[in-house]
Formats: C-alpha cells, structure tokens, sequence
C-alpha cells in the first residue's frame, strides 16, 4: 500500500481489515461495509501496520478454501490500491505498549487492539463489523465510524 496525502474535506476513519475484506467474499456481504466502501473516494481510511497482511492472508485462505481464485484476488487488491487507505506508521512500535495494554484491558486480540489503539490515537471513528471491537471502542470513547 502506498501511502496517500489526505484532502481538505475528506473524511477520515480507521478500517479493520475483516470490514475490507466483507468487500471481496461475497459470502460476508454485509450492508454497512458496503456503505463504508461506497465512502469512497471522498473517504480517507488510516490501518496499523497489520492491515495488508491479514488481508494477504484472508486471500491466500480464501484461495486454499476455494472461495476465489488468484486471478480474483488480484483484481481485487488492484482495487484496493487505489483507494486513499494510508498505513500507520507508528502502530508497530506500540505493540508492546498502548497496544499490549488494550489487548488486556478490553479482552482483545493484539491485531483487534492495534486498530482501538490506532482509533485513540488518532481520534477518529472506526469502522469494524467486530462485535467486541465495536463494544471495546464504545467503552475507550471511541465512536464507530457513521458512513
């Protein structure tokens, strides 16, 4: 992914990587990500540093599991590309901190928590289809992303 400079006026969220990917499996069509998606191109969305690879890894899965098909996958992240999401850079260096530390205190996965951790520090809303992010994010003040 390469980093895009952000325009006057966009909106900008944190994104979890199973929202994107409710875009690609048909099977996880889901209307408010799909709302989330048609967000764009006047959306801004910021991911820590997980976020391509637990979306690589979602497709290599997917491929394995025969839900898609390399030549699907590969029309898909061209797509993704294009879109104005930027990777955090800060979110690996607090892994073992701030990350660590809401991973504990809400009962998350680290990979959950980077995105709560992301959404704090930045003070934006999230966009997640999470049960227990959502709630997580709630109870951390953070408001869920309104496309």
């Amino acid at each position: 992914m390469v980093k895009k400079t952000r325009k006057p006026g966009w909106v900008e969220f944190v994104l979890d990587g199973p929202l994107a990917l409710a875009w690609y499996f048909k099977d996880e069509a889901d209307p408010y990500a799909d709302a989330v998606a048609a967000c764009f191109p006047g959306a801004h969305a910021v991911v820590p540093q997980i976020w391509p690879l637990e979306v690589a890894n979602a497709l290599v899965m997917g491929e394995r599991r025969q839900r898609s098909t390399e030549a699907q996958a590969a029309k898909w992240l061209t797509y993704l590309r294009l879109l104005p999401i930027a990777i955090d850079d800060e979110s690996s260096t607090r892994a073992w901190g701030e990350v660590i530390g809401l991973a504990r205190a809400h009962r998350l996965s680290a990979s959950d928590a980077a995105y709560l951790e992301l959404a704090l520090r930045r003070g934006l809303p999230l966009a997640t289809l999470d049960e227990k992010l959502k709630a997580a994010a709630s109870a951390a003040g953070v408001p869920a992303f309104a496309p």
